[in-house]
């Protein structure tokens, strides 16, 4: 069985990942990490680049359909305590932001991908709702931009197999929602927040 230590560094030796933190520092903290996303790997990815003791209470927002496929896909998602979310059946009374700020209660983090789908390149598409709206729930959370750097490469769109090659995670320094801020505002402000990382 796959374990958590085993699934991290398999995870690092497959990225050649490197971690780097500019203006702010791993803190167990209640944080939203929000990150790119281009590869399925980039859940496990940003978990794996945390401090242990960070990880642990650190919830990945996952797609379920995916993450449910497979007895190892459901293992995996069970060892890194992922928060599935059902993407094709989003029901009125129990929407997907309710649902992670009721799972987080007032100890756990999340990792998440505003985007929502995955790109083929190394853009940052436009930002879904779901981010402005949790912040607007939980405006003291701190959020913190990611940059995933070159997964695209390493785990292509409809490969299976990953090709062993260096990435980067970049942590940025945390941003809230202000209050009064326009819907619109924020999420460019939170997308531009991630651009910046790129290229430090």
């Amino acid at each position: 069985m796959i374990t958590e230590t085993l699934l991290t560094w398999i995870a690092r030796f497959i990225s050649g990942v490197s971690v780097r933190w500019i203006d702010s520092q791993p803190d167990i903290c209640q944080r939203v990490y929000f990150a790119n996303h281009t590869s399925h790997l980039d859940v496990i990815l940003v978990w794996s680049a945390l401090p242990t003791d960070v990880r642990r209470l650190t919830r990945p927002i996952a797609a379920k359909d995916y993450w449910t496929s497979g007895f190892i896909r459901r293992h995996v998602a069970k060892v890194y305590n992922a928060m599935l979310i059902d993407r094709k059946e989003i029901k009125v009374h129990q929407s997907p932001i309710d649902l992670m700020l009721r799972e987080i209660g007032n100890t756990h983090s999340l990792i998440l991908f505003p985007e929502g789908g995955r790109r083929m390149d190394e853009g940052v598409g436009e930002f879904k709702s779901g981010l402005y709206y949790l912040s607007k729930k939980r405006p003291e959370l701190e959020l913190i931009p990611v940059y995933i750097n070159n997964m695209n490469r390493i785990l292509p769109r409809g490969e299976i197999l990953p090709v062993p090659l260096l990435s980067s995670v970049t942590f940025g320094p945390p941003i809230w929602l202000e209050a009064g801020e326009p819907k619109t505002d924020f999420l460019v402000r939170a997308r531009e927040a991630v651009l910046r990382l790129k290229d430090r």
